[in-house]
């Protein structure tokens, strides 16, 4: 099984133009029996989840990002709100080892599970907080060089409740399944926002569609 997965992701990240270390795909394949572990007490995916969907959907989704990631200059630090199971943060620091990433999140038994997590890979280029995000906007103005979330995707929603840490050279990474949602984003509260970049792929087994959308404040 664990073989079968390995294929799977270095495939799907194949098929988006990603190719996977031996070792980053060792983290990753270690990263995916853990999850479906944990999971079977702990609500981090959906319950019942074939590990292929979640490699899909979870894993290959969150290493979307790392083109984006690559192009910043010099080591990208990245902060992933309400990381949830560790998605994307987790995944992109498995591959992106000079990287740093930030991993926020409230609920403490994710908390718990992203820690051991982070011991069992060995990784030390990641930061766990847990807590929401509120409280430290303030101190961490300016420290990252890119923001994103799978858990608060809605711009209207995402963009006002970060802008207290973003400077215009911070990169905004929205992940979003639909178009309507860049829809106006220009007029969105506690910007202007502006649109730099959009990438638009689809997932490599189930064909979702999926956007990513670089925004700044300007």
């Amino acid at each position: 099984m664990a073989s079968d997965n390995r294929q799977l992701l270095i495939e799907g990240a194949r098929q988006l133009g990603i190719e996977l270390e031996a070792a980053a795909c060792d983290r990753l394949v270690l990263y995916l029996a853990e999850l479906m572990k944990w999971s079977r007490r702990v609500n981090l995916i959906a319950r019942d989840t074939p590990e292929a969907q979640a490699i899909d959907s979870h894993f290959l989704d969150s290493l979307a990002l790392l083109p984006l990631l690559r192009a910043s200059d010099g080591p990208a630090h990245l902060l992933d709100v309400g990381t949830g199971a560790g998605f994307p943060g987790l995944v992109l620091a498995c591959v992106l080892t000079e990287a740093r990433c930030t991993l926020v999140e409230p609920r403490q038994k994710r908390v718990s599970f992203l820690r051991h997590l982070v011991r069992t890979l060995g990784l030390t280029n990641i930061e766990v907080v847990a807590d929401r995000i509120e409280p430290h906007a303030a101190a961490w103005l300016g420290r990252f060089s890119h923001v994103t979330s799978r858990a608060v995707a809605e711009p209207a929603v995402f963009l006002p409740l970060i802008r207290p840490l973003v400077t215009p050279e911070t990169r905004i990474i929205l992940m979003l399944a639909r178009e309507e949602a860049l829809a106006g984003i220009d007029q969105l509260p506690a910007g202007p926002w502006r649109l730099a970049a959009r990438r638009d792929f689809v997932l490599p087994f189930s064909g979702a569609p999926r956007l990513l959308a670089v925004v700044h404040v300007r």
